[in-house]
């Protein structure tokens, strides 16, 4: 059976550097091997289908493509890549006589074939400070939270740990842990202060992927430490998802397996546009093709299916559909907390059972405590439920936990908005649309109040169940009816029968259409102290 295509960087031979995604061979030292272009492309293949046999007739149709050429062009490319191993012994491809080859890779180097892979090495300190204690803790504190996200595979602490102090270039110390990315730090301490330098470098290319600077004070060690390591996770996780995608676009179509079509769909998926999101499903249709039980594709799937129900005809075999991938989802042996929360999410917006959402999203948050999404995505289901004081808190969790350029950070702006309107916070209930809509432009689904208490009542209850919309004629629709005082239930539940084709405002329907209606009365009368925080 053909392996999912390889994209590490490791070593063959103990000694040479194998860049199946730039297509370069080299030798520790840096030193290039030169290799053409047919001869990589068969140990491409080699690779791909290691420690098997590989026929002479399979290797022929996979690099030349049924064309027509004789034995002697394979036999040639064979002895240029022995030739570039330095394999004189055929102890790393060998010949089976008349049958064909086997390239023999070992079950570590396997690993790093798959998925992302990372190895956390000691964070550097100065010498005279005595912060090493500091230092390792947070490395196996990340390193213990990194080993939570699924499908990323984390090489163990005491092989990263044995490359402290080393001044190797760091494509080698990554190809000899066989990950495809590696984090490194540096740790300060001034005063009462200390200060962490990050990076997320790439493996293959030695290029940071990610950098940043976290400090805090060192009065309470321990707090410092799990505060840090919460900030540092979470970024990483996003970093390496952007980072998986922009590889995904660079590898040949024809090379594409069930993860990379998937890392393709999420730019769409998170888009979340009707045109997006058809593009999203088509990509994630092939990927769920080529493994079936693929529970994040389905998970996006879900959700794609999900936005087009609500924002695109109300067609119930898209309803069908995204329930029917939720449910695969949340199934019995699912573990993967970003699917969890997506099926979570998905229900909670097509059936109203908000309080089984809920209990999914706790369990996913308990498998991975550091995922801005999983938050996030918690965030608006508590909104929607108006469960509030959740709502701002897991918001604003999935806010500390996300960088600057993701994607899905309109969702915890979104929730913090609807949370701060139905509260009577007009004024910031607009400042957090604002910034949802300057995340993602596009969703015109968005909260997008025109800033401090709309003039009338209805300006009020239109603008938050509908945003300024992109494509056309939703606000004012909807606009209409409330100004007659028509009950928010029976204008989100009559919107199918009445001329509102997509349905704009039913991913903001909190758990019962009479409390809707209570919720936003409040837009007639002065703003209601709340209890809880809503900036905390």
């Amino acid at each position: 059976m053909v392996r999912s295509p390889a994209t590490a960087t490791f070593i063959l031979n103990d000694k040479v550097v194998v860049d199946l995604e730039g297509e370069t061979l080299r030798l520790e030292n840096g030193d290039a091997i030169a290799l053409r272009p047919q001869a990589f492309a068969v140990l491409r293949h080699l690779v791909q289908n290691a420690n098997r046999l590989v026929s002479k007739a399979e290797l022929l149709e996979a690099v030349w493509g049924g064309a027509a050429v004789t034995d002697d062009s394979l036999v040639q490319c064979i002895h240029e890549i022995r030739r570039a191993l330095g394999d004189e012994r055929y102890a790393v491809l060998a010949t089976v006589s008349r049958r064909g080859y086997r390239l023999s890779l070992e079950r570590s180097d396997e690993s790093a074939l798959g998925g992302p892979s990372i190895a956390v090495l000691p964070f550097a300190t100065m010498r005279d400070e005595p912060n090493d204690y500091f230092a390792d803790g947070l490395v196996e504190d990340i390193i213990t939270n990194l080993s939570k996200i699924p499908g990323l595979f984390v090489i163990a602490r005491n092989s990263s740990f044995g490359f402290r102090g080393e001044k190797a270039d760091l494509r080698t110390i990554a190809a000899e842990l066989h990950v495809r990315y590696l984090l490194q730090g540096s740790l300060r301490q001034s005063g009462g202060r200390l200060r962490i330098n990050a990076q997320l470098v790439d493996g293959a290319s030695a290029t940071n992927v990610w950098a940043d600077r976290f400090e805090g004070a060192a009065t309470d060690v321990f707090d410092l430490q799990d505060r840090l390591t919460e900030q540092i996770v979470g970024s990483i996780e996003p970093s390496v998802r952007r980072a998986e995608i922009e590889r995904a676009h660079r590898k040949r179509p024809e090379s594409l397996d069930a993860y990379d079509l998937y890392l393709r769909a999420l730019p769409h998926a998170h888009a979340n546009t009707p045109v997006e999101t058809d593009k999203a499903l088509q990509l994630l249709a092939r990927s769920i093709e080529l493994q079936p039980d693929y529970v994040a594709a389905h998970g996006y799937a879900a959700w794609c299916y999900e936005q087009r129900y609500l924002r695109n005809g109300l067609d119930p075999a898209d309803k069908a559909t995204a329930l029917s991938h939720a449910d695969i989802a949340l199934g019995i042996n699912s573990d993967d907390p970003q699917a969890m929360s997506i099926g979570a999410f998905v229900r909670a917006n097509l059936t109203r059972d908000y309080d089984a959402a809920v209990e999914v999203l706790d369990r996913a948050l308990a498998l991975n405590n550091n995922s801005a999404l999983a938050f996030g995505f918690s965030a608006l289901v508590s909104a929607h439920s108006e469960r509030h004081q959740r709502a701002v808190e897991h918001a604003h969790k999935a806010l500390r936990l996300s960088p600057l350029d993701d994607p899905l950070s309109y969702h915890p702006y979104c929730a913090l908005a609807l949370t701060h309107l139905f509260a009577g916070a007009f004024a910031d209930a607009a400042r957090y649309s604002a910034l949802a809509v300057r995340a993602n432009p596009g969703f015109s689904i968005t909260v997008r109040l025109s800033g401090g208490q709309p003039r009338r009542p209805w300006q009020c209850r239109s603008r938050a169940l509908c945003g300024t919309t992109t494509d056309g004629g939703g606000a004012e629709f909807l606009g209409r009816r409330l100004r007659a005082n028509e009950p928010v239930s029976a204008v989100l539940d009559g919107r199918a029968g009445s001329g509102l084709a997509n349905g704009r405002a039913s991913r903001m329907r909190p758990a019962s259409g009479d409390q809707t209606a209570r919720q936003m009365r409040r837009c007639h009368k002065p703003p209601v102290p709340r209890s809880y925080p809503l900036d905390g």
